[in-house]
């Protein structure tokens, strides 16, 4: 059974940082994309960042970039999230996927979700 396991997630002033992880467990994702997405109150889910199988390649919402950086190890079939300059906006539950890319240029996550890791960002 495949297992997705996010955290570090916690509360943390604007300007702040945290690391995310996600641990898969139960199937290797090493040849696959992966990404995370957020979801903050009464909003949909949404696109943050992605990264090729490899770590060669990384793409990133304009509404992070410069600030996120998305990173994988796939050895411990994990995938890293690095947030820094912290938002209020940036406040959302993070869940992280494996992902293949879409038709319109977006990326497309299978398999179920986790349980995701609240980020708090106060102003």
């Amino acid at each position: 059974q495949v297992q997705l396991v996010e955290s570090g997630g916690g509360l943390v002033q604007a300007g702040g940082s945290l690391r995310l992880s996600c641990a898969a467990s139960g199937r290797t994702f090493s040849l696959y994309a992966r990404a995370w997405f957020r979801q903050a109150p009464g909003k949909e889910r949404e696109f943050v960042a992605a990264i090729s199988w490899s770590g060669g390649v990384t793409y990133y919402a304009d509404s992070v970039k410069g600030r996120f950086t998305i990173s994988r190890d796939n050895a411990k079939n994990t995938v890293y999230l690095q947030m820094n300059s912290l938002k209020p906006e940036d406040t959302a539950i993070y869940y992280c996927a494996p992902v293949v890319s879409s038709d319109n240029g977006g990326w497309d996550p299978f398999g179920s979700w986790g349980q995701g890791t609240q980020v708090t960002v106060s102003s």
